[in-house]
Formats: structure tokens, C-alpha cells, sequence
């Protein structure tokens, strides 16, 4: 996912979160400085820096605070959150991947880092090369949904309309190489459909179009569109991941629709520079998969349309390579080009 919203520089914003540590605070009484303590056992000695490579108020940059907040205070050091949006989430991953891996700049990285080497010739990081992929924190699902002027009712008839009026369709999604559009070309493919995508800049103007009956269908991330599902203004078609959104349990998956195997959902995560010491990842991980998986945080998570996941480092780093593969395929057949 390439968000729209993330295309040109800003300035950094960040936010400080800390929190208090007694054993920390005993280390220093007794006269030991940060100096000589090194790996894990004495990991983190000061602050730590992660950087969002989108813009404020976003679903990374939500999840990234909570989980910093959270962070901070469990380890008594700062986490700083800050805010490097730009070149389709290009400049933060890249700062991230050129820092110092000793654990204390981190990611939080995303699925528009396995979809850029297929979107750029001269990407200025390499996914695998470059980065230690922590943990894959959450999962958000794809909503298809269309205005009631539109006469389906199910995503079958969908495609059914789609083949009977090839390349007439219109759709819209948050953006170029979004989660939306990706997930929209999957199904396209899989099915033999061509419909026409309208590239948005960012899902609030999608909606408003989607709303007022001018765009008819809609794919993307579930959090958007769902309160208008709700209150009756949109029609939800499926959602795309294999078991349904606990945030929609009576919305169908597209495999229960017939279309069999089809996984797919946007996702976040936190990853840290190459050749960050195996304890650190190890200590990270185990840390923020605790916090991800807080009965509290996980419940808020889910209303909004999250799906905790809270795997292994080597876990998420295979659904990475996979992910890539996966994505250079989809864009090539598509021709999608970055903007």
C-alpha cells in the first residue's frame, strides 16, 4: 500500500512517550552509566526513536503511539514517535534502514514496503537487505462495499455485473498501489473482471463520492466505510481476509462467496535496521507482541476493525519475502506504475 497521503515531504513531527523504571533508576544510584552495558541485558539505556513514515492520524500511526506509549512505560525509557512522511513512505523506511543498528530507531513498517521494489526502479533500500522485520502487529481486512443505487447484493454479482459490462465499472480506492487497489486487482485476476479504478487522494474523498452515488463501489481498508455500512448508507459486500472481521461478524469473507483461498489484508508492523543483535530483536518482540496482545488494547484494536497477529521475527520475516514475491506479480500484470 502506497498511501496517497504520504507523497511529498514534510517536516518530522514528533511526540515523547516515557515511562518510569525503578530498576533502571537503581542501576544509575549504584554508579553505572550506559556506558560498557551492551546487548539485551542492559537494552534499552536510552531513549528509543521510531519513525512513521506516513503522515499524522493515520491506522500506522495510531497503532505505533499505542504501542510506544505502552512500550515506554514498561521499559522506563523514552519513545520518541515521529512522523517522516514522503516518496510513497520512501524517505522514513530509508532513514530507518541507513541508522545505526543498535535497537534504538525503529520502523513501523508496513505492506507499502514489500509493494515499492516492485514499484520503483531504484528503490533506496532493499526490504531484505536492509531490515530486521520485528513483528507483524495487526491486520486490517479489505471491505468491499457499494452504494444501494447499484444492483448487487452479493460480491458474485458483482463479478457477474463486471463480466456483463467489461471495463464499465467504476471503483474507487484511497490511492494508487493502496490496499484497496491491490486488493481490488487480486480480484480482478483471479476472476477474469476488468473494472476501472479511480484513484483517490486519501479514503475521506473516496467517501464522500462513494456516499453521494457519483462512484458505485468501493474497496479498502475496513475502518472507513464501516460506520457508514452501519447506519445503512453503504451495502458491504465481503471482507477479504479467510475468517471474518470480529468488527463485522455478519459480513461474508469472499472465500465463503466461492472465491476459494482468497487472503488478503493490509498490515503493521515494526522492523529495525539489519544487523540489529539477534537479543534486541528477540527482547523487541517479545515486549511488543505482550503489548499488542493486552486484553484492552486488543479489544480496542478489534472494534476499529484490527485483527491482532503479534508473530515471530522469523515468521514475519518469511510472510515478507512472500509478500514481495506476491506484489511484484500483481503490479507487473496490472502495469500499475507509482505516481
Amino acid at each position: 500500500m502506497i498511501a496517497p497521503e504520504c507523497r511529498g515531504s514534510l517536516p518530522a513531527v514528533a511526540v515523547i512517550v516515557t515511562g518510569m523504571s525503578l530498576v533502571f533508576a537503581a542501576t544509575l544510584a549504584h554508579g553505572q552509566g550506559t556506558q560498557g552495558i551492551a546487548g539485551a541485558r542492559g537494552y534499552p539505556v536510552k531513549a528509543i526513536r521510531t519513525v512513521v513514515p506516513y503522515q499524522p492520524g493515520g491506522i500506522a500511526d495510531t497503532l505505533g503511539r499505542l504501542v510506544a506509549q505502552r512500550l515506554g512505560a514498561a521499559w522506563g525509557q523514552t519513545v520518541v514517535v515521529e512522523n517522516r512522511p514522503g516518496g510513497s513512505t520512501n524517505i522514513g523506511s530509508e532513514l530507518v534502514a541507513r541508522s545505526a543498528p543498535d535497537g534504538y530507531t525503529l520502523l513501523w513498517s508496513g505492506i507499502a514496503n514489500t509493494v515499492a521494489p516492485a514499484l520503483f526502479a531504484r528503490l533506496p533500500y532493499d526490504p531484505i537487505r536492509d531490515f530486521t522485520w520485528i513483528t507483524n502487529l495487526a491486520k486490517v481486512p479489505i471491505l468491499i462495499a457499494v452504494h444501494p443505487v447499484l444492483p448487487v447484493r452479493t460480491t458474485r454479482e458483482l463479478i457477474a455485473l463486471a463480466k456483463a459490462k467489461p471495463g464499465e465499472l467504476l471503483y474507487g480506492s484511497s490511492g494508487i498501489a493502496t490496499s484497496g487497489h491491490l486488493g481490488a486487482e487480486l480480484l480482478m485476476n483471479m476472476t477474469g473482471t476488468r473494472m476501472i479504478h479511480v484513484p483517490y487522494k486519501g479514503a475521506a474523498g473516496t467517501m464522500v463520492d462513494v456516499l453521494s452515488g457519483q462512484l458505485a463501489i468501493y474497496f479498502g481498508a475496513i475502518g472507513t466505510p464501516l460506520p457508514h455500512v452501519k447506519s445503512g448508507r453503504l451495502r458491504a459486500l465481503a471482507v477479504t481476509t479467510m475468517t471474518r472481521s470480529p468488527a463485522a461478524p455478519d459480513v461474508p469473507t469472499l472465500h465463503e462467496e466461492g472465491f476459494k483461498g482468497f487472503e488478503f489484508s493490509t498490515w503493521y508492523a515494526i522492523s529495525a535496521p539489519a544487523a540489529t543483535p539477534a537479543d534486541i530483536i528477540t527482547k523487541l518482540n517479545s515486549e511488543i507482541v505482550r503489548i499488542v496482545r493486552q486484553p484492552d488494547l486488543r479489544e480496542r484494536l478489534t472494534a476499529e476493525g484490527s485483527m491482532v497477529v503479534g508473530d515471530s521475527s522469523e515468521e514475519f520475516t518469511a510472510f515478507v519475502k512472500s509478500e514481495i514475491a506476491r506484489w511484484g506479480k500483481v503490479v507487473k500484470q496490472a502495469g500499475i506504475k507509482a505516481e
